[in-house]
């Protein structure tokens, strides 16, 4: 008799969840279900199977700070100096609708949704940055005005420092537009409307690599085993190059770390610094805080997770110096990390990569407020093939 491969799956297993699949999904983060529960939704025949490499979502979407910001003045001062000014607000805008959407799909609820709005922090150093975004705010409110429905999104904020318990703080910027969410429960409850819908979502299953023909395509797993699917949307964003290594997305790993409860603390709202690549906030009266890889940029384009003293120092200082200089006995409780898709442009890659094949991917850190939007984007690409 023929040696048969190890690995295989039973006949049951093959007969109910990988015969005839219609939609194969790497990645069950926020585009990978926000595009299956889209397709299910529209397409309520299809079979669709969402593949994940690890127990949880691996990569950003339980590992954010759960912010739902659409950029800070500095950050998208910085993206009009590198980039076409109708490419940074579309993708300002996109982010936004990303953002509705989401909240209409899950509700304000099931989010843990809190609109306190959004603050970028300036310390005495940065006059000059300050500045220009008081030169500049006033225009973009104007342009803001067509996309959020407010007349104000941003405004000075001064008056809040005290009350918010900063030290060694300036100037204050708020826009009232954004606010903070749950990740872990808006994964949840992503997972909940999934299966309700009759998706299926495979953990701990790693897709190496894929193969297209005329008739379908064919994906291989670590474990030697392969199946097939009519089309293929990958959604894997951070590891996105480690199945598309010409597509032009390049890992960035965001340290995060979260203290124990610290009595009478006054935050109220999502906080950035230094164009956004510092971000803080108050969840259950912890400080959560994370970011600063661009202190250390070739360290943390990396896919694996961890920390390094070099960042988790400079954000323990950075609380020392203006979060809790009144509170000197505060300790660290838990600390982690998460993979983002950055590239040389923030604009998002939803595309084809073959004819059964869409990548929707290149979040460039705004997963929360893109992923329904691109995950609706790139089923429907899908569904062209």
């Amino acid at each position: 008799m023929k040696k048969q491969p190890e690995c295989q799956s039973s006949y049951w297993e093959y007969d109910v969840f990988l015969k005839e699949i219609d939609v194969a999904i790497i990645g069950s983060g926020l585009v990978g279900l926000n595009a299956a529960i889209y397709l299910a939704e529209n397409y309520p025949k299809l079979k669709i199977v969402v593949l994940e490499r690890g127990y949880l979502p691996v990569g950003a979407s339980t590992r954010n700070a759960g912010f739902a910001c659409f950029g800070s003045m500095t950050e998208l001062l910085d993206d009009l100096s590198t980039q076409k000014e109708d490419e940074v607000w579309k993708l300002v805008e996109q982010r936004y609708r990303g953002l509705q959407k989401l909240r209409k799909r899950l509700g304000d609820k099931t989010l843990d949704y809190i609109p306190y709005g959004g603050f970028e922090l300036f310390s005495k150093d940065e006059e000059d940055s300050y500045q220009e975004c008081m030169d500049h705010m006033s225009a973009f409110n104007r342009t803001l005005s067509s996309i959020t429905g407010a007349k104000v999104t941003f405004s000075s904020a001064e008056h809040k420092i005290k009350d918010f318990g900063l030290s060694n703080i300036k100037y204050l910027i708020h826009n009232k537009e954004e606010g903070g969410l749950h990740p872990g429960k808006m994964m949840a409850a992503l997972q909940k409307k999934s299966r309700t819908l009759g998706i299926t979502i495979l953990s701990g299953v790693e897709v190496t690599h894929f193969e297209e023909d005329h008739q379908q395509v064919v994906l291989r797993f670590y474990n030697g085993q392969a199946i097939t699917a009519n089309r293929l949307l990958v959604a894997t964003n951070g590891f996105a190059k480690q199945l598309l290594p010409k597509l032009g997305v390049t890992p960035a790993r965001n340290q995060v770390f979260i203290t124990k409860p610290i009595p009478g603390l006054q935050l109220q709202g999502t906080f950035h610094f230094d164009k956004g690549y510092i971000y803080f906030r108050n969840v259950d009266n912890r400080i959560l805080i994370g970011g600063a890889r661009n202190i250390d940029p070739v360290t943390e384009a990396t896919v694996s997770f961890g920390a390094t003293s070099v960042i988790q120092n400079y954000l323990v200082r950075f609380v020392d110096q203006y979060i809790l200089s009144d509170t000197p006995n505060w300790e660290v409780d838990q600390s982690w990390s998460g993979i983002m898709g950055i590239g040389s442009t923030k604009k998002p890659i939803v595309s084809h990569i073959g004819r059964r094949v869409v990548a929707a991917v290149r979040l460039g850190g705004m997963g929360v407020a893109l992923g329904s939007l691109l995950g609706e984007e790139g089923a429907n690409l899908l569904m062209e093939c």
